[in-house]
């Protein structure tokens, strides 16, 4: 191999090295930024209840709420519930989404919880349609504004069905888009004891997949990897110029 092909060689090497590197650095940068996220849900979670107001006024200066532990008075309008499709305790079914009519005149969109497939219809859960003012205590939950990935069905506003969460197209579903006094985020209800026990709270799902770590330790070793191939490489080539 010649001078100039080696010199090429050590540079590309070089410049393999400190991709492999600087792509490790950004998986640890990514962990803590993780895990300081992680650590920020937490306390929220286990913090008090606030009311309702509390939180709109704090995503409007935000635009952050979520997991926010909220509190909220109002009547259930159950003529206009939507669907999101989901499992439960390895049961196949719905979450039920109800708009809640606030005593302002205000409207909130409200997860009731879980219901199995077989009990979507509402005339089969007459018990669960609760009327009159009541006080719920749920999450705050951002509202989504693009599908989280492209492998999930579309929504279907026409038959009340949902797969992802799109806050305009429930809000259009229950016939609340653009309704001034829409609150712009949904609360989950949590448990509570519901006549009938459907539908039921808690549907919460709390995840964060943190495999930073893991894919840090990848980047790092391949680059060891390679600064071992490339010491190898550089001792071989040496020490068969001076056997030459």
């Amino acid at each position: 191999m010649s001078r100039f092909s080696r010199a090429l060689l050590v540079i590309l090497m070089l410049a393999a090295f400190a991709t492999l590197i600087s792509l490790g650095n950004w998986q640890v940068r990514r962990l803590h930024w993780k895990e300081a996220l992680i650590a920020e849900v937490e306390a929220r979670r286990a913090g008090k209840a606030v009311p309702l107001g509390e939180v709109a006024k704090a995503f409007a200066s935000s635009g952050d709420v979520d997991y926010q532990p909220v509190t909220a008075t109002g009547q259930f309008d159950h003529s206009r519930e939507v669907f999101f499709y989901t499992t439960r305790d390895g049961a196949v079914g719905w979450d039920v989404i109800t708009p809640m009519q606030l005593a302002d005149g205000g409207w909130l969109l409200v997860n009731r919880g879980f219901v199995p497939d077989q009990l979507r219809d509402a005339s089969l859960r007459q018990e669960g349609q609760v009327a009159g003012t009541l006080t719920i205590t749920g999450l705050a939950r951002n509202p989504l504004k693009e599908k989280p990935n492209s492998f999930m069905p579309d929504n279907r506003p026409d038959k009340r069905e949902f797969y992802w969460k799109s806050f305009d197209a429930i809000a259009g579903a229950t016939g609340l888009a653009g309704e001034a006094g829409l609150m712009p985020f949904i609360v989950d209800a949590g448990p509570s004891q519901i006549p009938g026990g459907w539908p039921k709270g808690g549907s919460t799902i709390v995840s964060f997949p943190n495999s930073h770590l893991q894919y840090a330790i990848t980047w790092y070793g391949l680059a060891l990897a390679l600064a071992g191939v490339g010491g190898w490489f550089l001792f071989s080539s040496r020490s068969s110029r001076r056997s030459n």
